[in-house]
Parts: structure tokens; C-alpha cells; sequence
């Protein structure tokens, strides 16, 4: 018997386009995640990255009963599915028409979003923000991006470049950004004379260690200067704390707390703040958000 007659079970085929991999899984009506796996970029050599999301749908699609591809992608997407720019992380990226490309050779209905956004929505769909109708995202990595959803849509600004939070907050003096002071590369880079890394840091810090407990406050404040900005401006429902660093959970949810309390006019901003729940499933889940509105 053909093996793709014997799993009819619908699926949505969901891509996690990253700058040195492309992560995948099948997600189904329920949600459920199965037969994830990842290939590399190959820094886009030769649209490399076009050429395997093709790939990686070939296989899926001779095997199971696809009813839709999702991608999340870096870089800010066009209004027809394309990549409007790339930064030089992933060469020749910018102008890769994925929608187009992948609807004319599938005959699927293809959603891309960029993957900051895809963190907000797969948070809306399964995660810490389902239920919430306003919603601002930050994404704190080796950079900062932002997402912002209110009343039902995704605001990208007139332009597609609103909320590239890193680059604000430019101080003359030090020639640095938000995201050069605030970053997790940059709480690396404090804790690096240490020897430590973040990760080993937060441990530290948690157990009680002053010094490793000072440098992740004063990084921390860093942190919560630019997430003042945003409640002040955009005042959601809720904001979620996306990257690797929210695993810190509470210890760190409670210390940005702290700091924006130092911050902020008392008793004004009545955002709650949550941690993203979801991991590296989030921009999977919310590739393929679009499907269940």
C-alpha cells in the first residue's frame, strides 16, 4: 500500500528559517508537533535555503497529506511572501520570493511571517499569550527584535520596519544601542572575565552569588530601559519576554519587575509580563498561525 494513502492525517508543514539552520516539524489540527529536524543554511550559498525548504517539502509531501506550508523566516517579509531585506547574516537573501515559489511548485497555501512576529503569534496560538488581544514581543538574543499584535493584525508600520527595538535607545556618548547594551551577547560579554557564560550565571546568581547577582541586575535595567519604551508607547495587554533567557522564568520576570519599577511613573503601566512558554517551538507554531484564525 502507498504510505501516503496510510497517513491522512492533515498537516501543516511548518519552516524556522534561521541564520545557520532551517528547523521543520509537522504540526496537526490538534497542534501537535511530530517529525521535527533541522539542515543547515549554508549561509544561503546559491539560494541554498529556497532550495531545501523545496526539498524538505518534497519529501514531507510524497509521505503525508499536507494541507498548508508556514515559514518564519529572519528578515523582514514583503507583502507577497518574499524577503523584503536580509542583513548580511544570510547572503543573498533579500528578494527570495519563498510564498511564490512554494505555492507554484506545491499547489499549498504558504504563509511567511518574520520570525520574531512568528515568536508573538505561535505564543497567541499555544502559548503564554493565547487569549490575549493586544500583545507586544520581545525577542532577547545575541540581538533584540520586537512584534506587536493588536485588534486582530500584526503592525509592521507603513513600511514593514517598525519595531526594530535594537536599534533604539542610541546613547552619543558610548556609540551604543539598546541592543548593543542588552542583548544576551552582551550580559556574555559582562560575565565573560568570570568565565562563565549566561546560563552558569543566572545559576549563580539564583543561589545567591553577589557578584554574578549585580552584573545580571545591572544588565537587567539595561534591559528594562527599552521595555519601559515600549508600555509607555504601545500599552498591551501583555508583553512577553521571548529567547533563550526566558527559560529563567520568574527569577528573571520578577527582576525586570524590580527595574521597571525605578523606571516608570508609579501605578501608570498595568501591562503584565510573561515569560514565552513555548522554546524553539514558537516561530513553528506560529509560522503556521495564520491556518487556525
Amino acid at each position: 500500500m502507498d504510505r501516503k494513502r496510510e497517513n491522512m492525517t492533515d498537516y501543516y508543514l511548518a519552516f524556522d528559517v534561521g541564520g545557520t539552520t532551517i528547523k521543520y516539524g509537522l504540526v496537526d489540527k490538534n497542534l501537535n508537533i511530530s517529525h521535527t529536524g533541522k539542515v543547515a543554511t549554508e549561509k544561503n550559498k546559491d539560494g541554498h535555503i529556497l532550495k531545501m525548504l523545496k526539498k524538505v517539502t518534497s519529501q514531507f509531501k510524497n509521505e503525508y497529506h499536507l494541507i498548508g506550508i508556514g515559514v518564519s523566516t529572519a528578515g523582514i517579509v514583503g507583502k507577497n511572501g518574499e524577503i523584503a531585506y536580509a542583513g548580511p547574516t544570510i547572503l543573498d537573501y533579500r528578494g527570495t520570493p519563498i510564498k511564490a515559489e512554494l505555492e507554484k511548485d506545491f499547489n499549498l497555501h504558504t504563509n511567511v511571517v518574520n520570525d520574531v512576529d512568528a515568536a508573538l503569534l505561535g505564543e497567541k496560538l499555544a502559548g503564554n499569550a493565547k487569549g490575549y488581544t493586544s500583545i507586544y514581543c520581545v525577542a532577547l538574543g545575541t540581538g533584540i527584535g520586537g512584534a506587536y499584535y493588536e485588534a486582530g493584525k500584526m503592525f509592521s508600520g507603513a513600511h514593514g520596519t517598525a519595531n526594530n527595538i535594537g536599534w533604539t535607545l542610541y546613547d552619543v556618548k558610548t556609540k551604543t544601542n539598546f541592543e548593543q547594551r542588552a542583548s544576551t551577547l552582551s550580559l556574555q560579554a559582562k560575565l565573560a572575565p568570570l568565565g562563565i557564560d549566561p546560563i552558569e550565571g543566572f545559576k549563580r546568581a539564583k543561589t545567591g552569588s553577589s557578584q554574578e547577582k549585580k552584573i545580571i541586575a545591572d544588565w537587567s535595567l539595561e534591559v528594562a530601559e527599552g521595555l519601559s519604551n515600549i508600555l509607555l508607547l504601545f500599552d498591551p495587554e501583555v508583553l512577553i519576554i521571548g529567547g533563550a533567557v526566558s527559560k529563567q522564568g520568574d527569577y528573571l520576570k520578577e527582576l525586570l519587575e524590580k527595574q521597571l519599577k525605578k523606571i516608570l511613573p508609579p501605578n501608570l503601566c498595568k501591562t503584565k509580563i510573561k515569560m514565552a512558554s513555548l522554546g524553539n517551538k514558537a516561530q513553528l507554531y506560529g509560522a503556521i498561525e495564520k491556518f487556525f484564525d
